[in-house]
């Protein structure tokens, strides 16, 4: 059976590819991620993607499908209870979550953790909603400036998020509250997946902007992960954007902020030329966190587009040992009612230039089945407790 010196995962956040069996439990019947930003588009240029089996495994509008894709595509059925990107990305590597995440979407936080929340940071708190950081900060931003009163919103996530201007809330003063944020949401009712630091620069409405010094509080894994172990096997495990504060650097050797989903392809683009062993595990989050809770098809094709883009040099790097994987974490349908993730199947598509076979795989049953071909292609057991089976002997 053949092996690959280097693997690279590409999650494309929220790239949903259809309503999973259990759609109608989360209120997502009908939900399409794909097929519906292609119905948004006047045009659809994508054949990088197309080239690797997209529209084969999708048909989609204005994307035809190939007759001699390259390598093999399947769709993924999420196992595990939730849609959020840590239930995603954790069962990718293995863990199967039977307990979602909090989230507070149509609440708000509770009236108990805000007060202790104000009571430990000493700031007056604002915000407590749903919503996405641009409104938050045209609405409030003024008013934080001014006053020192902190911003405290949520999303469609299992998420508390935290706003401070960099020049008059300061740095390291938005950390400090994040961290008695994260201890205090560490209680079962309050737990959420993730505190998040989300500073700005600007002094009034119309001139915000969010800066990169964003840092994420995540939950660690509740167990090792594929992760663990190939970094216990001397294998080295680099991650772009995302995924070190989703795994909360468990199992990670070498982790890479990216600014953009761009700018996440370009570091990969640079890490491909470096000689290593093991996985380089990429998230691209700007899918997902700009277009599909924004619910904007067609700023969602067009950054699918530039992605294309940056793959089709992906894909010319490639050695005859290195191997591929393009799937995603949940589905976000930009066209769904509402701004929550939606409930779908993902993609994978799987290339190495070594590949004599192509084709459609049967549909597997979980997304840990990326996670276990990787542990069996590097010869390592899968950590106890885990889930997946391996696609390896199938990638001829």
């Amino acid at each position: 059976m053949k092996t690959y010196k280097r693997v690279f995962a590409i999650v494309v956040d929220s790239l949903g590819v259809g309503a999973a069996p259990n759609a109608k439990a989360y209120g997502d019947e009908g939900c399409d991620t794909l097929g519906h930003i292609a119905m948004h588009m006047e045009n659809f240029h994508i054949p990088n993607l197309a080239k690797l089996g997209l529209a084969n495994l999708h048909p989609m509008q204005h994307v035809a499908s190939v007759q001699e894709p390259m390598g093999y595509y399947t769709k993924m059925i999420e196992r595990s209870v939730g849609k959020d990107t840590m239930t995603g990305h954790w069962e990718m590597m293995g863990l199967y979550i039977d307990t979602p995440f909090q989230t507070f979407t149509e609440s708000g936080f509770p009236k108990e953790l805000l007060d202790e929340l104000s009571k430990r940071t000493g700031h007056k708190i604002v915000g407590n909603k749903a919503a996405s950081g641009t409104e938050i900060l045209d609405e409030l931003g003024e008013h934080e400036i001014a006053t020192g009163d902190m911003i405290v919103y949520t999303s469609a996530d299992s998420v508390l998020q935290i706003c401070g201007n960099e020049e008059t809330f300061g740095l390291d003063e938005l950390y400090c509250c994040c961290e008695i944020a994260r201890e205090l949401t560490m209680k079962p009712e309050w737990k959420v997946g993730r505190v998040i630091a989300r500073p700005y620069i600007g002094k009034k409405k119309g001139e915000f902007k969010r800066t990169a010094n964003r840092h994420d509080y995540a939950l660690k894994p509740y167990g090792k992960t594929v992760l663990n172990a190939l970094q216990e096997h001397g294998y080295d495990v680099i991650s772009v954007g995302k995924i070190n504060d989703i795994f909360v650097g468990e199992g990670i050797s070498e982790a890479y902020k990216s600014k953009s989903s761009v700018h996440g392809m370009e570091q990969t683009i640079d890490i491909m030329k470096k000689d290593f062993q093991g996985l380089c595990f990429v998230n691209l989050v700007d899918f997902d966190a700009l277009w599909g809770h924004r619910r904007n098809p067609v700023g969602y094709g067009e950054e699918l587009e530039r992605f294309d883009e940056k793959l089709g040099i992906v894909l010319k790097q490639l050695k005859e040992d290195d191997l591929l994987i393009i799937t995603a974490d949940h589905g976000n349908d930009p066209t769904y009612k509402g701004s929550d993730h939606t409930k779908e199947m993902v993609p994978m598509l799987a290339y190495s230039p070594s590949m004599q076979g192509h084709g459609l795989l049967a549909l597997r049953d979980s997304f840990a089945d990326i996670g276990a071909s990787i542990a069996e292609n590097f010869a390592i057991e899968m950590p106890e407790n885990t889930i997946g089976t391996s696609m390896l002997a199938l990638w001829k």
